[in-house]
């Protein structure tokens, strides 16, 4: 059975996002700074959905990488 996904209440409208509940480890804002964030308890979350051809990728790659799959990318702009 697949788990409900809880999204980041402070993810940036669009198509990445993070899921609260498994976020533990913060490899998506060293790979895409410009677009991940982590709120006072240290849960990532994207804050700006990315804008340039280097940004798209640095997300998804930030999505490829992480390690407890927080990242998300649901095909929607």
């Amino acid at each position: 059975m697949k788990e409900e996904i809880k999204k980041h209440p402070l993810n940036a409208k669009g198509k990445y996002y993070v899921d609260y509940d498994i976020c533990l480890y913060h490899c998506c804002f060293d790979i895409a700074p410009d677009n991940f964030k982590t709120d006072e308890n240290y849960v990532a979350y994207v804050f700006k959905q990315p804008e340039t051809i280097k940004e798209e990728e640095q997300c998804k790659q930030a999505m490829l990488c992480c390690p407890v799959e927080a990242v998300h990318d649901d095909g929607n702009e």
